[in-house]
């Protein structure tokens, strides 16, 4: 029970600090006068309110939380922040006229924390700019993951933050620090974050937009979200310049943030020659961009080079980053192209980026283990260990990856069999599945790129709602929590 309560209390102080970040909407309310202010106050009182009670009951239990309780705080945040951050949506809503279920509101917050972008919103261009700065904002703080952000606090406030790390940090090798201190590796990785996300904004400006659209797609570019502020997304612009800025920062973000930082760190390039991932995360997007480009371009799909290039490089890049932007619709091009670029953001992302899906390091590492048992077909006697960069690659790891991919893959199958049950098309259900579950966001069929999810039925959405959570914290952080030996002493 002890142990229970000392997970309370770490999220009630979790809680108490994203309940501070309703400010930042709440102040751009009151600048553009859109009426939403009230919607902020009232969740931020909420919010505050939980938070301090929680704490207050819990005020005693204030022990380092061990590895199995720093777990169940992970999924406990994961759940309790969302339900935060739907308030805002529900409260507008409601005094607007306009009624939001909760089903929807916390679908559209979990989709923005989880980085996914999957929109149950119609009309976005119409609600008000601080509610569209929120949503955004929901994507750019859980880009790096909230509990990364938390754990450079955590020591301030008594509560210790490895345990909590090793739970959110996508990838399999998850006991890599950049500094001696966990406080000091999340610090290091928001501060390229925060550095290249202003960047980004200051590059939209000057490609066009307004700082307010800017902000808004700048954060979902740095976090590979995709939320757009336009129902059309990046069609709304029509601009090759503005489709290459955003092209440029998904790529950097869809990098380690560790090689990011061991280049700063060292001034040298040649952390990205030598990373694992990133020389084969560049040549994926390359040629799965040329390749769409090509095929749209003989295929007649665009009348000239420059255009099939502009279209096919954009979104190749956007979905195999699991951003999910679009600057057309690309499900009337030929059907094998969006298949093709949906199944790229299911593991081209490097771990240790923004991006959700398999990761490609753990593809890496099944393809050599693959060489290496051929290699022993050939020589039966020999030894063949998988090396990572010089680094011999314990049995362990691979044993996990393994189990990974394959529980992905049979989540994938279930999730998609019940959304099919429940009513849905096969192609629709089981890409839906698919796009959450890698938290990519858009889909084919009746979730394709220019439309969204608002058709789906409540049941639907909590099926889409869970993939998305369990996606996010890469399966076993939420899974382990349905197992009867994870609640025994």
């Amino acid at each position: 029970m002890r142990n229970i309560l000392n997970v309370l209390h770490a999220l009630s102080l979790t809680m108490l600090g994203f309940s501070s970040i309703l400010l930042f909407p709440l102040g751009v309310s009151l600048y553009f006068g859109d009426g939403a202010h009230n919607a902020f106050l009232i969740s931020l009182g909420i919010s505050i309110l939980g938070s301090a009670a929680l704490w207050k009951v819990t005020s005693s239990s204030k022990d380092e939380i061990n590895p199995r309780n720093g777990l169940l705080l992970v999924s406990l945040v994961w759940l309790v922040f969302p339900l935060i951050a739907s308030l805002p949506f529900v409260i507008d809503a409601y005094i607007e006229g306009h009624p939001l279920t909760f089903t929807h509101a916390y679908y559209e917050a979990m989709s923005g924390l989880t980085t996914t972008g999957a929109s149950v919103l119609n009309n976005i261009s119409e609600l008000p700019p601080s509610i569209n700065i929120w949503r955004v904002t929901l994507i750019w703080v859980g880009g790096m993951g909230i509990l990364v952000m938390a754990v450079a606090i955590m020591p301030l406030l008594g509560v210790g933050g490895h345990q909590i790390m090793r739970g959110e940090i996508p990838g399999p090798m998850k006991e890599e620090k950049l500094t001696p201190r966990i406080a000091g590796t999340a610090k290091a990785l928001y501060a390229i974050y925060i550095s290249v996300s202003t960047l980004c904004v200051i590059c939209y400006h000057l490609a066009g937009l307004s700082w307010y659209d800017a902000w808004c797609h700048a954060a979902s570019t740095m976090a590979l979200g995709g939320f757009s502020i336009y129902d059309e997304g990046f069609q709304h612009y029509d601009s090759g310049l503005v489709d290459t800025v955003a092209c440029v920062f998904m790529v950097f973000a869809g990098i380690n943030f560790a090689t990011h930082y061991n280049v700063l760190r060292f001034r040298s390039l040649r952390y990205y020659a030598t990373c694992p991932e990133t020389k084969i995360f560049l040549a994926i997007l390359l040629l799965g961009g040329l390749t769409v480009s090509a095929w749209l371009y003989f295929d007649g799909v665009y009348p000239t080079l420059t255009q099939s290039f502009r279209f096919g490089m954009f979104n190749t890049i956007s979905l195999a980053t699991t951003t999910g932007f679009a600057n057309t619709d690309y499900l009337h091009w030929p059907v094998l192209l969006p298949v093709m670029m949906l199944l790229l953001g299911s593991f081209s992302s490097s771990a240790g980026s923004t991006g959700g899906g398999i990761k490609l390091i753990r593809v890496i590492i099944i393809l050599k283990q693959i060489r290496a048992e051929m290699r022993k077909l050939l020589h039966p006697h020999a030894i063949c260990p998988v090396k990572l960069h010089r680094r011999i690659v314990p049995p362990a790891i691979i044993s996990s990856i393994m189990t990974f991919v394959l529980v992905f893959v049979i989540l994938n199958v279930v999730l998609t069999g019940i959304m099919v049950i429940s009513g849905m098309d096969f192609t629709t259900a089981s890409s839906a599945v698919f796009a959450s579950l890698s938290n990519i966001g858009p889909g084919l069929g009746e979730v394709g790129p220019m439309s969204n999810y608002s058709g789906l039925s409540n049941f639907q959405m909590w099926v889409c709602t869970f993939a998305m959570l369990i996606g996010r914290l890469e399966l076993f952080t939420v899974l382990v929590l349905f197992t009867p030996g994870f609640w025994k002493k």
